[in-house]
Parts: C-alpha cells; structure tokens; sequence
C-alpha cells in the first residue's frame, strides 16, 4: 500500500482523527508536543479558531508570539503528526523551544514520519519567509535528533537546563537552499 502525505492547515473533518491522536499521548502518559495538543478541543470549532487566531498573532499569551499549526495526513484521512511553526522567536524560545516543535501519533512511531513532518514543516517555514529554523531537543531524545540531523541539522550548543533536569540541544537548519 502507497502512503502519501500532506501536511495541512486543521480541518474540521480531521477532528475524529486529531482527538484520536490526543488520545494516544495521555493514555500512554506522555507530554503533549507539540503544546497545542493541550488545548481544549471538545468544541473543535472553537479549537480551529483559536488555532487560526494564534497563527495571526491575536489573543496569544504575553511572551508567546505567532505561531501556526499543521496536521501530518496519511492517505488523506488519518492525522499521523502536528507540527507547530513559531514565525519568530523571543530570547526564551532561542534558549529553549525554537521554531519548531512536533510530535508523531505514538502507534506509528519509528517509521520515518518525524523525519517527513519535519521536512514538510520546514517548507512552510521558508513560505513565511524564515532563512533559518531554530530547534531544540532533549539529547537523550535520540529520535528527534535523529529527524534534526536528517533534515540538515547543524548543532549549535547543548546545556545542561535546571528545570528540565537534562541536557538540551540547540539545531539550526538553514533554509535558503545553502549550508548555515
């Protein structure tokens, strides 16, 4: 069987897979990442504009900044990733958070899909405009760093952070077409 993909803007026809997806992470005890998957969803409407909002930069937090959020879609129906794209960055998120966060539905990990739903959110990067995407991972994040450095991650630095208890990492990936 083909699996093709499509990375998309949230749909209201997505929402069975989406709240499946969600479902996932908390029935496995895991962090939602990205953070948008902790927003209440019950009144999904509601959910995708808020999403739309927060990718025109209205109604965030104070010390948050535009960010937009996209759905990793296989065979144009199940939502197998989300992706959420910050369109600029403050000092915090330059420390810790970047440009970029994702997460892969936990039942269809290990086959590449990190790898193509970062690709494919580095594309959408470059549509708004950024030469360079900032991303940051736990190192013993073995994955995620693998995904970075399939997608031309070049590591900038690493610390050991006080309030996560482990050593983070810090990627740049250049998105002109030329190496950083």
């Amino acid at each position: 069987m083909t699996r093709e993909f499509q990375l998309e803007v949230p749909r209201p026809e997505r929402k069975d897979s989406y709240r499946a997806l969600v479902r996932e992470f908390v029935e496995r005890g895991e962090a939602l990442v990205p953070f948008v998957l902790s927003f209440p969803n019950e009144d999904f409407d509601a959910f995708l504009s808020r999403l739309a909002a927060c990718s025109r930069g209205e109604g965030i937090p104070p010390g948050f900044v535009a960010h937009s959020t996209f759905f990793l879609v296989q065979n144009g129906a199940e939502v197998v990733g989300v992706s959420n794209l910050r369109h600029q960055l403050t000092e915090k998120l330059r420390h810790e958070g970047g440009n970029i966060g994702y997460g892969v539905r936990p039942s269809v990990r290990g086959s590449g899909l990190a790898t193509v739903l970062l690709r494919h959110t580095l594309d959408r990067a470059r549509q708004i405009g950024l030469s360079e995407a900032l991303l940051t991972c736990a190192k013993d994040n073995i994955a995620s760093v693998r995904t970075i450095l399939r997608n031309g991650g070049e590591l900038l630095s690493e610390e050991y952070l006080e309030s996560r208890g482990e050593v983070v990492q810090r990627y740049a990936i250049g998105l002109n077409g030329s190496p950083r």
